[in-house]
């Protein structure tokens, strides 16, 4: 049965203050000696625990910042825990920085299998699948060619195509797809639903709060690495757009 369980959940990242060196800088700290880098650790999560079940649609909120995109990348193995543990039953789609893993001197075709690889499909299972994603992307006349050629759009139509190909058991969505011209993002969108509805599991980050509601169960709020709030979509929702409602504004 697909499940997600986060326990004690904490990732550090470490910050390095000291401005890049110029060649004047490089050369002259030749004859002298070397100064201590200024370093300080950021606690991108601290202590987050949760399980998400079957059957389960669930949002994630907070500013930016708020360490959102961090989570799911920990939920997709992108980031291994510092502290605690993340463990994750069924087949993942992370849906995060689409077209992350292409390479640029590659051709459409070829990025297929290496992104597709990345992704957790086997060979055979990319060429059962190759004609469809090319088919879907539009990029039959362009499938040959390096994607360093590619336009924009021509990159996100074969990434997201590649990954949404196969129906995936969990769902990791990093803002809905927004990209391409408007006949590819009409039939995207369409596709995204069909994935979202087949998905045993959903966990996405929106700034579209009327779609969290929509769309989820039960929303986690993060603040500053924490869980602030975990519960029903409504209700937490309502709860962080009050607390948006009166945040004072920078001057």
């Amino acid at each position: 049965m697909s499940c997600i369980s986060v326990d004690d959940l904490s990732i550090k990242f470490r910050l390095y203050h000291d401005r890049s060196p110029s060649l004047k800088d490089y050369v002259a700290g030749m004859f002298r000696a070397a100064k201590p880098t200024s370093v300080t650790d950021f606690w991108a999560i601290s202590h987050v625990s949760f399980r998400i079940g079957a059957g389960e649609r669930v949002g994630i909120v907070g500013h930016n910042g708020a360490g959102k995109s961090t989570l799911l990348k920990a939920l997709c193995r992108i980031y291994e825990p510092t502290s605690g543990s993340v463990q994750v039953q069924g087949r993942i789609a992370p849906l995060l920085e689409i077209g992350a893993g292409f390479h640029p001197e590659f051709a459409g075709r070829e990025n297929i299998y290496l992104n597709g690889a990345i992704l957790g499909y086997s060979k055979a299972q990319l060429r059962a699948i190759e004609h469809e994603i090319i088919a879907f992307a539009d990029l039959e006349e362009f499938i040959d060619t390096p994607v360093k050629y590619y336009s924009t759009g021509m990159y996100l139509r074969l990434a997201f195509s590649l990954a949404t190909s196969v129906q995936p058991e969990i769902l990791i969505l990093d803002e809905m797809f927004a990209g391409g011209d408007a006949n590819f993002v009409q039939k995207a969108t369409a596709r995204m639903h069909k994935v979202i509805e087949g998905a045993k599991i959903l966990v996405v980050v929106s700034h579209d709060l009327d779609l969290l509601e929509r769309t989820c169960t039960r929303v986690i709020w993060m603040d500053h690495g924490r869980i602030k709030h975990d519960g029903p979509a409504k209700e937490v929702v309502q709860l962080y757009r009050s607390s948006t409602a009166t945040r004072p504004v920078a001057a």
